[in-house]
């Protein structure tokens, strides 16, 4: 009877991790109406990303989570003097370069019923204002952007933590956004919801382009 206890409680314990949102240790992006952005060219420095780039993404469901992210994607920041430039920045990503942790997985997310890549193969991510201003988690500033995804485009305010060395540049993020924002609505098994936030990190590496 005792070890049928213990093997209960592993069992609950278990259950209960594997319920937990990731979320739950993000922060959330403030999703608005896109922003406009300026036609007018960007002075500055600019500097482009690295092969030490990375963005990833956490989806989870009732039972679980995924891990994925994107393998190709490129991008820039522009220099005004030593700090980044109020705007000019961006991200674009190749939505073919879709991965997870499941190969199956990989293959559903590309279909219609996520991110429908054959109609929308691109996602991208403009910056149109960046300040100081400190976050919950140690951030040093705020970076708002219009993201363009699944065929919509919203403005997101994100925390970011912002590191610059003489040679480069580091900007990294940890948050999370609905998936229904950008219209992506599959709820998968009715046993098995899909919860609607999805968490994503960056870590965007670059240097200075060559002249």
């Amino acid at each position: 009877m005792k070890n049928a206890i213990i093997a209960l409680t592993g069992a609950t314990t278990l259950a209960l991790v594997s319920c937990e949102n990731p979320a739950d240790n993000s922060t959330a992006a403030k999703v608005s109406d896109a922003k406009e952005v300026t036609t007018s060219e960007t002075s500055g420095q600019k500097w482009v990303f690295t092969d030490a780039s990375t963005i990833t993404f956490v989806g989870s469901k009732v039972t679980g989570s995924h891990d994925g992210g994107f393998k190709t994607f490129s991008g820039h920041f522009y220099l005004d003097g030593e700090s980044l430039a109020p705007s000019g920045h961006q991200v674009v990503i190749d939505m073919n370069s879709t991965w997870s942790d499941s190969e199956k997985l990989t293959a559903h997310l590309k279909n219609p019923d996520f991110f429908d890549v054959p109609q929308f193969p691109e996602a991208k991510f403009v910056v149109t204002n960046i300040k100081d201003q400190r976050g919950a988690k140690g951030e040093t500033h705020l970076l708002t952007g219009n993201f363009t995804f699944h065929g919509i485009t919203k403005s997101l305010d994100i925390p970011v933590t912002v590191d610059k060395s003489e040679n480069s540049i580091n900007v990294k993020a940890d948050f999370f956004i609905n998936r229904f924002d950008f219209d992506v609505k599959y709820e998968g098994k009715k046993d098995d919801l899909i919860r609607k936030e999805v968490v994503i990190r960056f870590d965007l590496h670059a240097e200075p382009a060559a002249e």
